[in-house]
C-alpha cells in the first residue's frame, strides 16, 4: 500500500517515473487528437490522398506509444 507523502519531495522513484509517465501519455493523447483533428481537415478540404495516409500512419505510432505506456502504468490483472 502506498503511504501519503508528507511533503512533495518524499514521493519515491516508482511514483515518480509513474506520474512521468502519465504526463507523457497526457501529452501523446492530445497530439493524438490533434492529428484526429487534423486528419478529418485534409479530408473535408479535399487533400492528396498520399498525404491523409502519412499523417494517419504518424497518427498510428502515436497510438501504439500510448498503448505501451499506458500498459507500463496499468498493472497485468491476470484472471
Amino acid at each position: 500500500m502506498n503511504a501519503i507523502p508528507r511533503y512533495a519531495g518524499e514521493m519515491n522513484m516508482a511514483d515518480q517515473e509513474q506520474a512521468e509517465i502519465r504526463l507523457i501519455v497526457a501529452r501523446l493523447r492530445q497530439e493524438h487528437e490533434d492529428y484526429d483533428a487534423a486528419i478529418n481537415a485534409m479530408i473535408e478540404t479535399g487533400c492528396d490522398a498520399l498525404r491523409i495516409q502519412r499523417m494517419k500512419k504518424k497518427k498510428l505510432v502515436i497510438k501504439d506509444k500510448l498503448t505501451k505506456l499506458e500498459d507500463q502504468i496499468i498493472p497485468d490483472i491476470i484472471a
